[in-house]
């Protein structure tokens, strides 16, 4: 709805990232006044908003989400009517090595922010970008059940049950699904952690504070450490130099892919139609293995880029997480209800950009 963003005060932490680059662009053609949180005393890279800044389309300030009182100054000078807070410690597997660092980014950080917000103006619109992995372990059957209550001794919440004792399966998943830490990261149970503050400041302090979960998302400009920027940036290597193999871990995780964009206008929808202390799934309802989408991205090289050799997988055990939910498949249903969203881009799209991307760097 550009109407709504038209000339709208708006703040990103994060706006460096992935995400941020391009909610800065979507934000820019609803005519907002884009402000990009940046951190003091540190040197980011900007490539991914370099065409914005050279532009004039991001006004960029320097602030720190450990401390509460930047947070604030930052926000007495912007002004802002949304804050999208974006900015975390986002890459899974770093949480197993570093979940201080996890925590206090991504639990802390947010409630400064928070905070800040009840200090200068309650009523400026906060959205908080959650994530599938706060669900954590989802299961199946009772067979799935059984294996893991063999892994991990103890599941809180238990399943629920239908009239014959059978495991009711909690696939596609539903916001109303448990948030289990067993068979989770560090980062999903911060995730969770940071998104019942959020709901508590809009619940106990009436602030605007908005949620969503976003599953898996991807598309030009992913970070390289992120599975799907793995795969289509070796595939752009066996277009442009020979490669024949492709370096991956787990290959039989499945998971909900949806394209950056699509998430970028959840997030949007999110603050101009949702609830405030409510919280939604943005996913594509599709279920791809880690193989099927190497496949896929090999076979779309070949007859959309001129791949003339196969390219075949190889383990790599450094790749491989303590812990790894076996499937993550979500339902949009509720978002496309009230929010009137759904995914639009097809991943084969997706894949075919980023393959592109990576062909004009490596």
């Amino acid at each position: 709805m550009p109407s709504f963003w038209q000339g709208r005060n708006v703040l990103i932490t994060g706006c460096t990232g992935f995400v941020g680059s391009w909610l800065a662009e979507s934000l820019n053609e609803g005519g907002s006044k884009v402000h990009g949180l940046i951190r003091r005393q540190a040197n980011p890279s900007t490539r991914n908003i370099d065409h914005l800044i050279a532009d004039g389309k991001i006004e960029l300030h320097r602030g720190d989400l450990n401390d509460t009182g930047s947070m604030v100054n930052v926000m007495k000078e912007i002004k802002p009517d949304v804050i999208f807070h974006l900015a975390a410690q986002s890459f899974v597997p770093h949480s197993f090595f570093s979940p201080v660092d996890t925590f206090q980014t991504n639990v802390m950080g947010t409630t400064n922010v928070l905070e800040a917000v009840k200090i200068v103006d309650k009523g400026i619109k906060v959205h908080f970008a959650g994530s599938s992995e706060e669900y954590g372990l989802v299961v199946t059957d009772d067979a799935h059940y059984e294996r893991m209550l063999d892994r991990y001794k103890v599941i809180l919440p238990a399943p629920g049950l239908d009239e014959h004792g059978k495991v009711i399966p909690e696939i596609p998943i539903k916001e109303t699904n448990p948030l289990r830490t067993v068979g989770t990261s560090p980062y999903g149970c911060s995730k969770r952690m940071a998104e019942n503050i959020c709901r508590t400041y809009a619940s106990c302090y009436d602030m605007k504070v908005y949620v969503t979960r976003a599953f898996n998302h991807t598309g030009p400009r992913r970070g390289r450490e992120f599975v799907s920027s793995r795969i289509t940036e070796q595939v752009a290597e066996g277009i442009k130099k020979g490669k024949k193999e492709i370096v991956l871990g787990n290959l039989e995780s499945v998971r909900d892919f949806t394209d950056v964009r699509d998430v970028v206008r959840g997030y949007m929808s999110t603050v101009e139609k949702g609830v405030a202390g409510d919280v939604y799934n943005l996913c594509s309802g599709r279920a791809v293995s880690i193989k099927e989408l190497m496949e896929m991205a090999v076979s779309i090289a070949k007859e959309d880029f001129g791949l003339k050799h196969d390219m075949r997988y190889v383990a790599d055990e450094k790749l491989l997480r303590p812990t790894d939910l076996p499937i993550l498949i979500g339902d949009y249903s509720k978002a496309n209800k009230e929010l009137g969203w759904k995914p639009e881009i097809g991943l084969e799209k997706t894949i075919k950009d980023m393959i592109e991307y990576y062909c004009d760097r490596v």
